[in-house]
């Protein structure tokens, strides 16, 4: 749009055919979001407050609960505003905002699983150099590292979208902006926007999936090598949690592409709850995963229960 029209906005997408009951269903979502919020929490403060967990695997979890949590305030509590007061137009700015901030954590995110990997693959096949190799500031060092490629990658997105004019209802498909749905509504050449978007996607979450997979297929050479069975299993546990986080992750993520390339014929609701199982899944199973697989995590919030029971 030029500098003589007002900005643009778009019309967040609530919950098609079902807007009567959008109160009352929004519960579950305001339910898992404070789950997210009090799982997460609980995991940074049992690390912060254990002494043994201050190792790079646990503090490489603290990273994934931060994000899990910036990732889900940044769009949550934004969608529960739209159900509970209709409040569901968002203007240009607030929009490509968080637009960058779902892409830029969710590439962090993936970094950080990428970064836990390469954790257990040391430990599993490189044992007596684990301590040498991955020390707290190797690991503070790797999540700055994190941070700064997802600002770099995904910073152009918004930035791509800023001068283009957008016409028509200007109706997203999600109950936040996405990159792809945003893009979608601009009348004008996209190309640029769309070759970028498309790249980054590849050379971040796409390269971060196959060294997480080329991680675990030297995992388990590793682990098959090994002479009894016993032994094996009691190894390769140690990667449970990891993996099960992973695909709390990737799955909903692929999902999400998929009913974004193919769902064009898909109920509009299906769009709906498809993003919000993305935003919202890792960040209420994390924390779950890691707190059953962990029992010193177990125990300190425990404790941290009782002392604030008493």
């Amino acid at each position: 749009s030029n500098g003589s029209e007002p900005s643009p906005s778009f019309l967040l997408a609530g919950l098609p055919g079902l807007e009567g009951a959008q109160c009352w269903l929004s519960i579950p979502l305001c339910s898992a979001y404070v789950l997210a919020v009090a799982g997460n929490g609980a995991v940074l403060l049992a690390v912060r407050l254990e002494p043994g967990l201050h190792a790079p695997m646990y503090l490489f979890l603290c990273m994934l609960a931060a994000v899990d949590l910036a990732l889900a305030t940044a769009t949550v509590p934004r969608t529960l505003s739209f159900y509970w007061f209709d409040s569901r137009e968002i203007g240009l700015g607030a929009c490509l905002l968080q637009m960058f901030l779902i892409h830029a954590l969710s590439a962090v995110e993936s970094a950080v699983l990428l970064a836990m990997a390469v954790d257990r693959y040391v430990a599993i096949c490189h044992p007596l150099r684990h301590a040498a190799v991955l020390t707290n500031g190797t690991t503070a060092k790797v999540g700055l590292l994190a941070l700064a490629r997802g600002v770099i990658f995904f910073l152009p997105l918004p930035l791509l979208l800023l001068p283009l004019p957008f016409c028509g209802p200007r109706a997203l498909s999600h109950s936040f902006c996405l990159h792809q749905d945003v893009m979608n509504l601009a009348c004008a050449n996209t190309t640029p926007s769309v070759v970028y978007g498309l790249t980054a996607i590849l050379l971040v979450m796409g390269l971060d999936a196959l060294l997480i997979c080329l991680s675990y297929v030297l995992i388990l050479r590793a682990v098959l090598r090994l002479a009894a069975w016993r032994e094996r299993l009691k190894v390769f546990s140690t990667c449970i949690a990891h993996i099960c986080v992973v695909l709390a992750f990737y799955v909903p993520l692929i999902g999400l592409s998929v009913v974004h390339r193919f769902g064009k014929d898909l109920a509009p609701l299906v769009h709906v709850v498809m993003g919000n199982i993305y935003i919202l899944v890792p960040a209420v199973l994390n924390p779950i995963i890691y707190g059953v697989r962990t029992k010193q995590i177990q125990r300190r919030i425990l404790s941290l229960i009782h002392v604030t029971d008493r």
